[in-house]
């Protein structure tokens, strides 16, 4: 893969100094079946924030160390399962999952949890959003939520796509895990994002032309996985054909040639 270096990193690929380290991120393709095929829950970030400013993303961030905790209730593969699909330990694994799941939560207002039985059909109301807005605040974690719920984390509702490091000349770095879901039934996405100026349900096809017509920006790592999410048939089909995927750790490195800088990687 060689894509042309995205304007918004070409101020800093003179920057000396130490490599950042890069810290651990989930983010989660949040998916659906529209009328055109397979649609993506994007999200605008922010002119103004420091890491991908202006980019189409997909909901997700840093693993807070509160989604770490091992009292969260759980249904579905156990956090040792997820360590072995994500080549990592235990503890991090479930710190990944349920970031995953508090992210989608903060930003799209889309909750995996639930029982052993069903999943939760509704987070409308004044409770829920309360709930929200605690967990964005950093003021509880996602573990006492559920708790006071009744609630698990269903991990059965992701599945691992991919494994994408930032390129070490950037100043912020992030190890991030991709996983995709399918919208929950009863659920329904909501613009609560305080990171993003815009969120949209978007075919990866179109995306993938509206920025080649220069109407949207993307990093490499959303370009990458929406050509990989574009021929599917449906929004399930992406949860039963990841588990045929192999996830290794991509990071892009930065090439010049013939006067202009790219960004290369070898996919898995």
């Amino acid at each position: 893969m060689r894509v042309p270096l995205p304007a918004s990193l070409r101020g800093v690929v003179d920057r000396t100094g130490e490599h950042a380290r890069p810290v651990d991120a989930a983010t989660v393709m949040l998916l659906r079946d529209g009328e055109s095929g397979v649609e993506a829950y994007f999200l605008r970030r922010q002119r103004s924030m420091a890491f991908a400013a202006g980019m189409y993303v997909f909901p997700g961030g840093r693993v807070d160390p509160r989604d770490a905790e091992t009292d969260v209730a759980w249904v579905g593969p156990p956090p040792s399962v997820w360590g072995e699909r994500l080549g990592c330990d235990e503890g991090l694994a479930r710190a990944l999952v349920c970031a995953a799941v508090r992210e989608t939560y903060e930003e799209a207002d889309v909750l995996l949890a639930g029982d052993a039985d069903e999943v939760v059909a509704d987070v409308s109301g004044e409770e829920w959003e309360a709930d929200r807005r605690a967990l964005v605040a950093h003021e509880v974690s996602l573990a006492s939520v559920l708790a006071r719920r009744e609630l698990a984390v269903r991990s059965d509702l992701l599945a691992a796509w991919a494994h994408w490091i930032t390129p070490d000349f950037e100043p912020r770095r992030y190890d991030t895990r991709f996983f995709v879901a399918t919208l929950p039934a009863g659920q329904r996405t909501r613009d609560v994002s305080t990171e993003a100026d815009r969120v949209e349900w978007l075919a990866p096809s179109a995306a993938l032309r509206r920025e080649e017509h220069g109407e949207l920006a993307m990093m490499p790592p959303t370009r990458v996985t929406c050509q990989e999410l574009a021929p599917l048939p449906s929004a399930a089909a992406a949860v039963t054909t990841a588990p045929d995927r192999r996830i290794a750790p991509v990071m892009p490195r930065l090439v010049y040639d013939g006067g202009e800088y790219f960004l290369e990687a070898d996919l898995p």
